[in-house]
């Protein structure tokens, strides 16, 4: 998997996001100086496949309070989802799926899903009347049975765009 440095991002804030030691990444990347690193360089994420071998896609739009399920570009499924509210709000951008929790428990439902953005995911929750609002500390919510539906079709390393 490639990742493409934002501004802001150093090494270690990377390393978190993925779940994945610095050494590994380093070793992936023998020519990377970890002290320098420039908004759009290109950095192996050792244990994901490439992205470009997933068929499927996630893409959540947070003005339409949507998730859509694409596979070959074209969209199997939409789903309702909750958001993340003014004081913490869900991140925009390209992630990716890099972990599946089956029952978390309390808030976070049936299934967490982490995306490469550290303390983020798509998960269930116990609160189904949330679904639809503006309500969450910056995840996506959706209803259990949604979630679990979604994770049992979608492989580690699944791309997920999050845009306004």
């Amino acid at each position: 998997m490639i990742h493409t440095v934002k501004a802001g991002e150093v090494l270690w804030s990377i390393s978190e996001d993925y779940r994945v030691p610095i050494s590994e990444i380093l070793l992936a990347n023998p020519e990377l100086n970890p002290n320098i690193l420039y908004v759009g360089q290109k950095i192996v994420i050792p244990g994901y496949p490439p992205t470009s071998s997933i068929p499927y896609k996630i893409t959540i739009d947070i003005s339409k309070r949507t998730l859509s399920l694409m596979k070959d570009n074209e969209i199997q499924r939409t789903y309702p989802v909750g958001i993340g509210r003014a004081q913490h709000p869900t991140p925009l951008g390209n992630f990716i799926i890099i972990n599946k929790a089956p029952n978390p428990g309390g808030v976070f439902g049936t299934m967490w899903m982490s995306i490469s953005k550290k303390h983020y995911g798509i998960h269930g929750t116990n609160d189904p009347s949330s679904i639809g609002k503006i309500v969450s500390r910056g995840c996506i919510r959706m209803f259990n049975k949604d979630v679990e539906e979604l994770a049992n079709i979608i492989p580690i390393g699944t791309p997920v765009l999050i845009l306004n």
